[in-house]
C-alpha cells in the first residue's frame, strides 16, 4: 500500500488525539488529580528517542494503578509519538542500530506491526524487519486498520506481560514453550545427527503439534495422550493455547504451529543440506507440495512423497521406501491422532531421525485449500476462516471443541489452586 504524506498522517494523529482528549477528559483529569494527591507530582517520565533520534520524555501519570497510559495523549499532541509507528527505543537500544536505520525516519508509535503480531504469537520475523515493512505501508487507511486489529488482538491474545515458563502442562501433556526460530534450530540439529542430539531418544525424535482440538482428543484418548507424553517435543499451535495460558496466568512464547514452521524448515533444509519425505493427504497433493517448495527454495531436497490412502498390507513397503530415501525429516499428514499413532507404531523401524505429524499442512502448500489472510491470523481468528471453508467438518471442532477446551482448562486451573491450598 502506498504511504501517505507525513502531513496527512499528522492530521490523522491530531484528529484522533484531540477527540480522545475531549471524550476522555473526565478520566484523565481524575487520574491526574489522583497522581497529585498520592505522589505530589503529575507525571512520571521515561527518556526515549523519537524521530531523527531526538530525545523526548514518554509520559505516564504518576503512581501505580489503572489509567497511567492516558498521559500518552499529551505525547501524541506534542508530536513526540504517532499513533502508528515503530516502538520508541531507549538510548541503549538505539545504540545497537545503524545510524541511518529507517525506523528513525518516522515518529515512533503507540501501535506497531511487531506489537500486533506479538500479541497473538506470530511475530516470527525480527522487530527490525517488521518495522521496516510497517514504514513502507504507513497511510491513514492502513494505520486505522492496524489499530483496529491491535484492539482485537489485545482481546484475543492479551496485552499484559505474563511469566513465560519453559514448559506448559495441559491435561498431563507437556508442551515446550519456545519460539519459532528455536524450534527450527532444534529440528535442524537433530536432522543432521549431531553427536549430542543422537544420544537423546536413541537418535529418533517424534515432534508433535497440539491445538485445543488435539488436547481435547488427548483428554479422552489414553494411547494418544501417552504418545504425546513420551514424544521428544510437543509444540503449541493456535490462539486457543494462548488463551488457555492466560487463564492459568502464564505467557506463551509463540504460536509455533506446523503451517508456519514448514516453510522455515524447508529454507533451513536447503541451507543445511538435509532432506524431507512427505507422507499423507490425497493422491497428488504431496507431489504438488514438493514441486511448490522446490521452486520456492532452490536447493531443497524432497527425498520422496507418498499419499496417505494405503492399506495395512502396503505399510512395510512404504516404510522401506521412506528409509531408502535417506530423508532426515519425515512429515506425516494423516490427521490427529492417526498420524501420531502410526508414527509410534513404526517408531523402531523408521530411520529418519526426526518425524512429525503435520495434520492438514499439505493441503495449504499444495494450493488445494487457501490459507487465511494475514490480517485474520494477526487477530487470532484463523479458525473462523477454516470454519467457513469446511463448516460440515469443522463446526464441532470449533463451536463445541473450543469452549470445551477452555472449560477443561478452567477445571485444571481450579484443581491446581485447591492443591496449592
Amino acid at each position: 500500500m502506498k504511504r501517505s504524506a507525513p502531513c496527512a498522517l499528522r492530521v490523522f494523529d491530531l484528529s484522533f488525539t484531540l477527540s480522545g482528549l475531549l471524550l476522555l477528559a473526565p478520566f484523565w483529569l481524575a487520574r491526574g488529580l489522583l497522581a497529585l494527591i498520592r505522589s505530589g507530582r503529575l507525571f512520571e517520565r521515561t527518556p526515549l528517542l523519537g524521530r531523527d533520534r531526538r530525545p523526548f520524555a514518554q509520559l505516564a501519570f504518576a503512581g501505580a494503578g489503572p489509567g497511567r497510559e492516558l498521559a500518552l495523549l499529551f505525547n501524541l499532541l506534542r508530536g513526540d509519538l504517532a499513533l502508528v509507528g515503530p516502538r520508541p527505543l531507549s538510548v541503549t537500544e538505539a545504540a545497537t542500530l545503524p545510524a541511518a536505520d529507517r525506523r528513525f525516519s518516522v515518529r515512533p508509535g503507540l501501535f506497531s506491526l511487531y506489537r500486533l503480531q506479538q500479541r497473538t504469537g506470530i511475530a516470527y520475523d525480527t522487530e527490525s524487519e517488521l518495522d521496516h515493512r510497517l514504514i513502507e505501508q504507513l497511510s491513514v487507511r492502513s494505520n486505522l486498520g492496524l489499530m483496529l486489529r491491535s484492539v482485537v488482538a489485545g482481546l484475543m491474545g492479551g496485552g499484559a506481560a505474563l511469566p513465560i515458563p519453559p514448559q506448559l502442562d495441559f491435561f498431563g501433556v507437556p508442551i515446550v514453550n519456545t519460539t519459532m526460530d528455536e524450534a527450527v534450530d532444534w529440528i535442524a540439529a537433530r536432522a543432521v545427527s549431531t553427536p549430542t542430539a543422537a544420544t537423546e531418544h536413541d537418535g529418533k525424535f517424534l515432534l508433535a503439534f497440539v491445538n485445543p482440538d488435539c488436547l481435547n482428543i488427548a483428554y479422552r484418548h489414553a494411547p494418544y495422550r501417552r504418545i504425546l507424553q513420551q514424544a521428544a517435543r510437543v509444540l503449541p499451535d493456535g490462539i486457543g493455547i494462548k488463551i488457555g495460558c492466560r487463564m492459568r496466568g502464564l505467557g506463551l512464547a509463540a504460536n509455533v504451529n506446523g503451517t508456519d514452521l514448514f516453510p522455515r524448515l524447508c529454507q533451513r533444509a536447503a541451507q543445511d543440506g538435509f532432506s524431507l519425505f512427505l507422507l499423507g493427504a490425497r493422491p497428488g497433493i504431496a507431489e504438488l507440495v514438493a514441486e511448490n517448495m522446490r521452486q520456492r527454495y532452490p536447493g531443497l531436497t524432497i527425498a520422496g512423497v507418498h499419499h496417505g490412502y494405503f492399506g495395512s498390507d502396503e505399510e512395510a513397503a512404504i516404510v522401506a521406501r521412506i528409509n531408502d530415501s535417506g530423508a532426515a525429516v519425515l512429515l506425516v499428514a494423516f490427521g490427529v491422532p492417526r498420524q501420531e499413532l502410526w508414527l509410534a507404531a513404526h517408531h523402531a523401524t523408521l530411520t529418519p531421525p526426526v518425524r512429525m505429524g503435520v495434520g492438514g499442512l499439505f493441503d495449504f502448500y499444495s494450493g488445494r485449500i487457501p490459507r487465511a489472510p494475514l490480517w485474520l491470523r494477526e487477530i487470532g481468528l484463523e479458525w473462523v476462516w477454516r470454519l467457513l471453508q469446511e463448516p460440515g467438518r469443522m463446526w464441532r471442532r470449533y463451536l463445541l471443541g473450543n469452549p470445551l477446551f477452555l472449560y477443561r482448562v478452567w477445571q485444571q486451573t481450579r484443581q491446581e489452586g485447591k492443591t496449592r491450598e
